[in-house]
């Protein structure tokens, strides 16, 4: 009867070590799937967006330029700017298509 007791004693502490790792993975599945693949997504479409640049299109970049697209690079974009100006930016500083937006009034 004591070895028994024993016996149970020493099963409930593995089940309890293992009980106490359930939270922490749930904590990791979570933040995964709220943080991280979400991250993933988005940088794959911006990826996907300035891939698939062409001559012509409208852009803003990370600093707040509003330009077109006048030639693209490997590594670079020259765009037109307002007056007639190029300016010369890097492929990953182009952060938006400006197509879509309403005019300003």
């Amino acid at each position: 009867m004591n070895t028994l007791f024993i016996a149970l004693q020493a099963s409930g502490a593995q089940g309890s070590a293992w009980g106490s790792f359930i939270p922490l993975i749930l904590i990791i599945v979570v933040f995964w799937f709220f943080m991280i693949r979400p991250q993933m997504k988005r940088q794959k479409e911006l990826k996907n967006f300035r891939d698939s640049l062409k001559k012509g299109d409208k852009i803003v970049t990370t600093g707040g330029i509003y330009g077109k697209v006048q030639e693209i690079g490997d590594y670079y974009i020259i765009m037109e700017v307002e007056g007639q100006n190029h300016l010369k930016v890097d492929k990953s500083a182009v952060i938006k298509d400006m197509t879509d937006a309403a005019p300003a009034k």
